[in-house]
């Protein structure tokens, strides 16, 4: 059954008492580096937890304010010398706000659209059709921007088009490989299916190369992280346990994204958000993770020699680590894949591993110090002399990019799997 606990952040309670505000989240956190003030840095979240737990503070708007300047990208949690847990007592928290005076109308719209496939799809058709009247095209360089202002949006913001075809709209469930090659359930993720579909291109065209039976359930759904964001956990549930009927539905040996944000939903938030609260779906889900994989780090496993078309044309690029994959210590395989491709030269960016400032919906509340944590990141890309970054998440691609238009710059963002098949000469 279900966990109907009154107070999320009970659940956290002892992992609350091993902080000993020595401040060390400090020099990691980019939204410290936006804010510059406590609340918005690890132990002030963590404080300001314990007085919600204790109940001796208002529910003010600054209470909701305060706790939705995370970005959940775990930079904290792996510097803290006492393991504290801060990503999880987040979570808790926005759930525990939640409980007690709602969710906000944003994202109680949020969950509406991503837990109903078909009102998604119906309004991503929508943008795609009357795209035209709300953007205005303008030089490659620059992408797609704002005619005009729009709530939650900002004029400033540099937006990819939507797809006229979704993704798993393009292809059938099951593709058949090899005898005796590995059997993958592809779980394909929003932002590749209706914007990025040159991913999913890009992604099935690899795996056939290897000889893999590639399987695209027709049924999956949003994994669910933007109801995170806002303590909808009730949303997280109900999406996680379709996408789990979903992907059981086949036998197969991996479930592979190449959404570093959707895997980190089906490899670790699942269980560690869902799991714990559910009892019933806890092995289920556990099942899910153990078998859950990143893109990169299956063909890295599978032994993809970029390699053996020889020679490609020089490509000087750049590598930006997404938290959800540098949380998972996959950081190693997509470098190791890109720098075993000829002609391929990789400048590595100072910081690297540093949160490029999505953060899922704080990019959407929080527009202006995303893209002050967004800063660095773009500097650090551009003195590279790279001509184009790569990384493993469309999100943050959306994001990398908006920033680099933003600095006039040209450089290009591309998936690493685009860039693998594009030398493979499986897609153009």
């Amino acid at each position: 059954m279900a966990d109907t606990t009154s107070d999320p952040l009970k659940r956290v309670e002892d992992q609350l008492k091993k902080c000993v505000k020595c401040g060390a989240c400090r020099a990691n956190c980019p939204a410290f580096t936006a804010f510059g003030r406590e609340p918005a840095v690890a132990r002030g979240k963590i404080a300001l937890a314990q007085h919600i737990l204790k109940d001796d503070i208002e529910l003010d708007d600054q209470t909701y304010l305060a706790m939705s300047k995370c970005l959940l990208c775990g930079s904290c949690v792996e510097k803290c010398p006492n393991e504290v847990p801060t990503d999880e007592i987040v979570i808790a928290a926005r759930e525990a706000l939640a409980r007690k005076r709602g969710l906000t109308t944003f994202h109680a719209a949020v969950g509406q659209v991503i837990k109903n496939r078909s009102l998604m799809k119906m309004g991503v058709k929508a943008a795609s059709l009357l795209g035209p009247l709300f953007f205005k095209k303008v030089p490659e360089t620059s992408g797609l921007r704002l005619r005009f202002p729009m709530p939650f949006v900002g004029g400033a913001r540099h937006i990819p088009a939507i797809a006229k075809k979704p993704f798993l709209d393009r292809h059938p469930e099951v593709i058949p490989g090899e005898p005796g090659k590995p059997r993958i359930i592809f779980f394909v993720g929003c932002m590749t299916n209706f914007v990025y579909t040159e991913i999913g291109e890009a992604t099935l065209a690899l795996f056939r190369h290897l000889g893999c039976t590639v399987i695209m359930p027709k049924g999956q759904q949003c994994c669910g992280l933007p109801g995170m964001s806002g303590g909808d956990i009730g949303t997280v549930r109900e999406l996680a346990e379709k996408n789990l009927a979903e992907l059981e539905r086949y036998e197969a040996d991996y479930v592979m994204s190449a959404c570093a944000t959707c895997g980190g939903a089906l490899h670790r938030l699942y269980p560690l958000v869902v799991g714990k609260r559910n009892p019933e779906l806890k092995e289920r889900l556990e099942a899910l993770a153990a078998k859950t994989v990143d893109a990169s780090q299956l063909l890295h496993k599978l032994g993809l020699n970029p390699a053996e078309t020889g020679a490609g044309e020089s490509l000087r690029i750049t590598y930006h680590d997404p938290c959800h994959l540098r949380t998972r210590g996959l950081t190693k395989q997509p470098r190791e894949l890109l720098t075993g491709t000829p002609g391929i030269e990789l400048a590595e960016m100072e910081g690297a591993d540093r949160c490029c400032g999505l953060g899922g919906t704080f990019n959407v509340y929080h527009y202006g110090s995303s893209m002050t944590i967004n800063e660095a990141k773009s500097r650090a890309i551009i003195a590279t002399g790279a001509q184009a970054v790569a990384t493993g998440c469309p999100g943050c691609m959306m994001q990398l990019s908006d920033g680099l238009k933003q600095h006039g710059s040209k450089v290009e963002v591309l998936h690493t799997l685009q860039i693998l098949a594009r030398r493979l000469k499986l897609v153009r």
